[in-house]
Order: structure tokens, then sequence, then C-alpha cells
């Protein structure tokens, strides 16, 4: 029992030691001092509802932070998540309209957005067709077919079981909160401890490398590709839930929010990099911003530009970085 606790606590250790040593460290200071000014202007910020608030609102983007970490990684990018996002809203809200229970509705939202995610995959890896041109064409016909099967008309109204990933509550901790740190614990351990994530980060490094080295690089686009399409799926979940209705015009330009958390966070668009931990500190940096902005009532369209600058530095940050490892 004595080993077993030992190994439990050297476990951890090693876990946030990597995370202060890494350049996790700098985001997280990052984060510090955006909640330290804006609690200096603003005493509504570091009320505990307001603490909950932040919870909620980042967790849609942390989660997708998590499956656009790992396609960039690997060199590719998705700009069809926000319309994933509500392809599979819709779906699942049409499901629970004929009568589907709220958890195997989920599972249905869940299985469209692997599919939409290994349709990208298909032709990115096996195809050959570029990323950002195969997901651009699908961020126009998930939004087409979630604005066609709707008719443009939102869905309203779901069962307490399926509201409950969105408005539920685990003690103290929002239930939004819980699911989307476990799906980056989750990230975090498959990118560090499997194989699958060192396959990952190979193809993003070199690709063709990674093919000689035996790595069966189209099957594995085509499954990181499905990853990305089932954390928006997730996030489709917790939207859908929180709002309790789903839209088709639900997640613009989301993939904007994910792209940026997984940037901030320190991946690098030319691949081989897969910081988990600094998309969870890249999505609740940009959360931040924007509550304390809002909080100070700052007009939208500079909230938008702020983040904007932010997005802007932390590619500077990650160019500056890479001539320093060449």
């Amino acid at each position: 029992m004595v080993s077993s606790n030992q190994s439990t606590s050297k476990s951890v250790s090693t876990f946030v030691h990597k995370i202060i040593r890494s350049q996790s460290s700098g985001i997280f200071i990052t984060l510090f001092a955006l909640c330290a000014i804006f609690s200096l202007f603003s005493k509504a910020f570091l009320s505990v509802m307001n603490f909950n608030n932040i919870l909620v609102q980042s967790s849609v983007t942390i989660i997708t932070a998590v499956g656009m970490t790992f396609v960039i990684s690997m060199g590719g990018i998705d700009i069809s998540v926000g319309s994933v996002v509500a392809l599979t809203g819709v779906i699942m809200g049409k499901a629970i309209q004929a009568g589907v229970p709220g958890i195997p509705a989920i599972l249905i939202g869940l299985s469209v957005g692997a599919l939409v995610g290994c349709v990208n995959g298909f032709f990115a890896g096996k195809m050959k067709i570029p990323p950002f041109i195969i997901t651009f064409a699908m961020e126009g016909i998930a939004r087409a077919l979630a604005l066609i099967i709707t008719q443009s008309v939102p869905i309203y109204g779901f069962p307490k079981v399926f509201r409950w990933f969105g408005t539920g509550w685990l003690g103290k901790v929002p239930a939004t909160a819980v699911i989307s740190l476990s799906v980056v614990l989750i990230g975090y351990f498959v990118i560090e401890r499997t194989s699958f994530g060192r396959n990952t980060l190979a193809i993003g490094g070199n690709a063709e490398a990674a093919r000689l080295s035996g790595i069966k690089v189209e099957r594995h686009t085509l499954m990181v590709y499905a990853i990305c399409g089932v954390t928006s799926a997730l996030a489709a979940v917790i939207l859908t839930a929180r709002l309790n209705t789903a839209e088709p015009i639900a997640g613009y330009l989301m993939e904007m929010d994910a792209i940026a958390a997984a940037v901030i966070g320190g991946t690098s668009f030319s691949g081989g990099v897969a910081p988990i931990i600094g998309g969870l500190f890249g999505a609740l940096i940009i959360t931040v911003l924007r509550n304390g902005l809002t909080l100070l009532n700052i007009q939208a369209y500079y909230q938008q530009l702020t983040v904007g600058i932010v997005i802007v530095a932390a590619v500077l940050v990650d160019m500056a970085r890479k001539k320093r490892r060449n």
C-alpha cells in the first residue's frame, strides 16, 4: 500500500514538474497576470459566481482545443469544427424530438462527429487534398446540412438527463468543467504515454520519415481527424445542453477559438509539438479576456481585436522559439 501511494505521489509530482518546466509555465503566468489585472478593475471578477462562469464558458473551447491540438501537431488543420458542432447539435436535437433518450442521442451525435472527422481524414490522408481545402469544404457542407435538417428553425426543449451535461453539477463544480478537464487529461495521456501520440508527433515532424519507419500515415491521419470530430461533437453536447436549444447557426467561428487556444498554448503550425496542457491554458486565457472585458463593459468588437492581438503575439513567440531551436 505504501509503495502504491508513493508511486501515485511520484506520478503526480512528475506531471506537475513537467508543466512547470514546460512552455506552459509562461502561459500560466500570463493567465495569472490577466486575472490580477481584471480583479483590480472589477470586484465581480473574483467572485465565486464569475469563477464558475469562466469554467463553464471555457469548457467548449478547451474540448475543441484538444482535438485541434492533435490535428495541428500532425501538421494538419481543421476549420470545419464550428459547423460540425452545429450539425451534431441539430442531429441530437432531432433524435430527441423523435423519442430517442438523452444518452443514446449523445452517442448518435458523437458518432456523427467521428464520421465527419473520418471523411476529413480520408480526403486529407488518402486522397492528398490539402487539409485547409477539404475542411473548408466540409465547413460549408456541414453548415448547409444543419440548415437543411432544421429548415433554419432552432430545436428547443431537451430532457433533464441531456441538459445535465451543460447545466449539471458534481458537488460544487460545474459538470462541464469536469468533462473538459477529463478530455484534457485523456488527451495528455494519449500524447505523452501511447504509441498513437508518438506516431502523431512523428508524422507532424516529418510525414515521409514516419512512413518509412512503418507508421501507416493515411490511416493515422483519418484517426486523428476522427478525434477532432468527436471533440467537436462533445462540445456540441455541452453547448446544446447548456442553451437548451440546437441551432443550425451554432458554433460560428468556434474553430478560430480552438486554433487560437492551441497556438497560444504552444502548438506549432509546423507540427511535431502537442502541448495539451498549454491548450488548456490558452482556452482559459481567451475566456478570461472576454469575461474580464465584458465585466468592464468593453464592446464585443474590441474583445475580438484583443484576442486577435494575443493570437498574433502567440504566433510570433512560436516563430522565435523555432529560430532558437534551429
